[in-house]
């Protein structure tokens, strides 16, 4: 077990109400933290589920932990709304918020609508969008279709080409009071809680003392009013890429790729399937077709 990665309790069973926006918003500097993960399908679902999470975000982080691109720009409306759909029936209290990927909201506010309802349809409780003041538009337009939105600012990773890679934002005075200026005019608009990502601990403090519905930090220090890591992440099914911000819970991955390799020696080695994991015939129907006992079974005897 490397320092990074901790040895996890068994949680605490949470309330079984349903965990609404609303009752996000009303969180904003309560104790203990919120907390979200994400997840793609149901059985990641069930397992933030059980494992008794508040917010499950579906996210375009699918692109790169589940479909194996370098980015999150390749995933379509039409992906997310299949993991969003996959998600759904997975889960029974946890809110789902579903991301609108990449050029689902840049077009004009009536597309951008549309897109979200795609989500909302599929299961979503809510949806998230990246960007600040210059997504108002469509943040209000979502906001007036009765749909609940997260806010997402800092390191937007679908502006990885215009930011000239994943790096972290808000270093300067000037880009930190831009922050916070966006955070403001996005929880103004009707977002209710807004994601923190790969900003400096002071100024998620900034942020987060300014607006008042929930900061949900990712790479943004202690002081957001919750924290949010993406599943194969936290698990370590992912390995390839270890960011600062991550804390590894499990080495998923690697038992995994132990599992499997005890599989394909018990099969090369004959060991694999035994007579009980197997079916048989009847005796009579077994003599009949001219066959002894089954082989690794001890022949029965009247």
């Amino acid at each position: 077990m490397t320092s990074r990665q901790v040895q996890p309790s068994r949680p605490a069973q949470p309330s079984a109400k349903p965990v609404t926006a609303p009752g996000v918003r009303a969180r904003k500097g309560s104790d203990p933290p919120l907390v979200m993960v994400t997840a793609y399908d149901a059985p990641g679902a069930r397992i933030a589920e059980e494992a008794g999470v508040d917010i499950i975000l579906v996210g375009d982080s699918v692109a790169m932990v589940v479909l194996g691109y370098d980015d999150t720009l390749q995933v379509t409306v039409a992906d997310m709304a299949h993991h969003v759909g996959a998600v759904a029936r997975g889960q029974q209290r946890a809110l789902i918020v579903g991301d609108l990927p990449w050029m689902s909201y840049h077009v004009s506010v009536e597309e951008t609508v549309r897109n979200a309802a795609a989500l909302v349809r599929a299961g979503a409780q809510a949806v998230k969008l990246e960007g600040g003041r210059k997504r108002l538009p469509m943040v209000r337009g979502i906001v007036d279709a009765e749909i609940p939105v997260m806010g997402h600012i800092g390191l937007t990773p679908q502006s990885v080409h215009a930011m000239g890679g994943f790096k972290v934002q808000g270093r300067q005075v000037d880009a930190a009071r831009a922050l916070v200026d966006d955070a403001v005019a996005l929880a103004d608009e009707g977002c209710f809680a807004i994601v923190l990502e790969g900003v400096p601990d002071e100024v998620a403090r900034l942020v987060t003392g300014a607006v008042p519905v929930p900061t949900i930090g990712i790479g943004a220090g202690r002081g957001c009013d919750g924290q949010v890591l993406v599943f194969h992440d936290l698990l370590g099914l992912e390995d390839r890429v270890l960011p600062k911000f991550v804390r590894r819970y499990a080495s998923l991955k690697a038992d995994a790729v132990d599992a499997i390799a005890a599989f394909a020696a018990d099969v090369r080695a004959g060991r694999f399937p035994d007579a009980g994991e197997s079916y048989h015939l009847s005796d009579d129907v077994r003599r009949s077709l001219g066959q002894g006992a089954p082989q690794g079974a001890e022949p029965r005897t009247a």
